[in-house]
């Protein structure tokens, strides 16, 4: 086996780890791919299960699991948060509208860090608020580049449909208009983790009085720029504004 560590087990467990980073696998999958013996490869895959860093899908096959995402989030949190402050800050001043970053918890969306515009008729979201992933443009964002069982699953019950997504996947930036909230329109980019996953989104936001109902012509550029630069700082040092 490449790159032994000289503890056997810990080396077949990274093993069936890197095979399942391709997709789900059943067993006899994980077999082929990893050269393991069916027992070994069904007792380390059952193992890895039992703490979560495995899974199974709907049809019963392994695939990476929840506390793989949960470890990742708490290694780049800190990078993500140090970079936010700054990024989300200039993005309001160059906009004149409430910024906000968003992370998904399974079925929600939370609200980690904000700039709120500092006078006048505002879009406040408080860090820490936890919002549905049905409506708005930061939820269109963190469900438009999932796998497509979960996207459709996203889908059911949302106020924006497929081709919705689609649009935002093809522009890479998505908007609402009174879709989250009367009267409130906002504009979203995905940020990107090391691996290109979708890990946050980065959002402005305002009374549609200002944004006016094409709010992506006003600030998809601006919100463009600061996920671009909240990916690079998990990819690399701190930003700089």
């Amino acid at each position: 086996m490449d790159n032994s560590s000289g503890v056997g087990v810990l080396d077949k467990a990274a093993v069936v780890l890197a095979a399942l980073e391709a997709g789900p696998a059943t067993l006899a999958g994980l077999v082929a791919i990893t050269g393991l013996a069916r027992p070994t490869a069904h007792r380390l895959a059952v193992a890895l299960e039992h703490h979560r860093l495995v899974a199974r899908d709907m049809q019963g096959r392994f695939v990476l699991g929840p506390r793989l995402a949960e470890l990742a989030a708490a290694a780049g949190e800190d990078r993500l948060l140090a970079a936010a402050h700054p990024v989300l800050a200039h993005m309001r001043d160059i906009t004149g509208e409430s910024a906000q970053l968003y992370r998904r918890q399974g079925d929600m969306r939370v609200c980690v860090a904000a700039a709120e515009r500092l006078s006048g008729l505002r879009d406040t979201v408080p860090v820490g608020s936890t919002l549905p992933m049905k409506a708005g443009s930061a939820a269109q964002c963190l469900l438009a580049w999932e796998e497509p069982e979960r996207l459709h699953r996203g889908l059911q019950g949302a106020r924006f449909t497929a081709t919705t997504l689609s649009g935002v996947r093809r522009r890479g930036w998505a908007q609402s208009i009174g879709e989250r909230e009367p009267g409130v329109a906002s504009v979203s980019a995905a940020v990107r983790g090391p691996s290109n996953r979708v890990v946050a989104a980065v959002s402005v936001s305002g009374p549609i009085e200002r944004l006016t109902r094409h709010p992506g012509r006003l600030h998809a550029q601006a919100v463009m720029e600061a996920a671009a630069k909240l990916s690079d700082a998990l990819r690399r040092a701190p930003v700089e504004v």
